[in-house]
């Protein structure tokens, strides 16, 4: 028995007439008798009554009907399933993303867009710093991750570059240089002050990008405290113990405390953010996933 002998079953069943059910299936009517008959024989009962002007399902027919319907239904679902999961509509996406990530638009904007384009795809979150999201990307614990710096040994995965924006000065409230009315600050004027850094990971990253512009502004940074996410900085520097250069998305927190200066003269610093994933991804949902990100970030630098 086919897939095929259910559907001509259905048709003629339904149409009550096997010209009909012929015409609807476009098919002749003599090869279609035939193969009700076969069906028949197969299952060494009958289908159908022969009536003067057409035919109706026995009462193990209607039984049959029902039964091949819902085979019938299944093997369509799992079609279309198949098909929208080899079209990345259907599945399953980690993402990984360090804890200053969402506050930029981009990211919860991205996410956002894609639950709307893949509504039937199951997306998980992960928060973690960039070491462990890059081990849990190679462990498949994740499959795409948003990070603000470069990764160290980049084998076997990409690392692609989305957007970048400009880092900000965050002071205590009652900072001399947050009382005054000042458009922005230049690195220049940091000198002396106590700095609450991000702390190194391997590899280059944020805390090298700053001690690089302070050294060009002509003076090192003296470091306080060394915070282990970029997001834990604003609550030392709410608690007075110094200042920090975060990115500028961190405004968003409006955290009590803190106030926040542009950076300006020549020294300027730029915090990136990236999009990490595994090379040679095969997972369809996770590529539909990078190609989406791409694209919203070309619009996004374009607005």
């Amino acid at each position: 028995m086919e897939l095929r002998h259910l559907r001509y079953f259905i048709a003629v069943a339904e149409e009550g007439h096997i010209t009909r059910a012929a015409e609807r299936l476009g098919m002749q009517q003599p090869p279609l008798s035939q193969q009700i008959k076969a069906l028949e024989r197969e299952l060494g009962v009958q289908l159908l009554r022969r009536l003067p002007r057409g035919v109706e399902p026995t009462d193990a027919g209607r039984a049959f009907l029902a039964e091949a319907r819902l085979v019938l239904g299944q093997i369509d679902h799992a079609f279309a399933s198949t098909r929208r999961t080899a079209r990345g509509e259907l599945g399953r996406i980690a993402i990984g993303f360090t804890s200053s990530a969402p506050f930029h638009p981009f990211v919860p904007r991205m996410i956002r867009a894609f639950r709307e384009g893949s509504p039937l795809v199951s997306i998980a979150l992960d928060e973690d710093g960039t070491t462990q999201l890059i081990q849990n990307l190679r462990e498949e614990r994740v499959d795409v991750a948003f990070i603000r710096t470069p990764v160290a040994d980049p084998a076997g995965l990409v690392v692609d570059p989305l957007l970048e924006e400009k880092m900000v000065v965050a002071l205590p409230d009652q900072h001399v240089l947050a009382k005054r009315d000042d458009a922005g600050l230049d690195l220049k004027r940091l000198a002396g002050e106590t700095f609450i850094v991000y702390r190194r990971h391997s590899g280059p990253g944020l805390y090298d990008a700053i001690f690089a512009a302070c050294h060009a502004a002509g003076f090192s940074p003296l470091v306080g405290q060394e915070a282990p996410r970029i997001v834990s900085t604003l609550n030392l520097v709410a608690a007075g113990l110094g200042l920090s250069l975060v990115p500028a998305s961190l405004q968003r927190m409006h955290m009590d405390g803190v106030t926040y200066r542009a950076i300006t003269g020549r020294h300027q610093l730029v915090a990136p953010l990236h999009l990490a994933s595994r090379r040679g991804e095969a997972s369809p949902v996770v590529r539909r996933f990078l190609s989406l990100a791409k694209a919203t970030a070309v619009a996004f630098r374009s607005a």
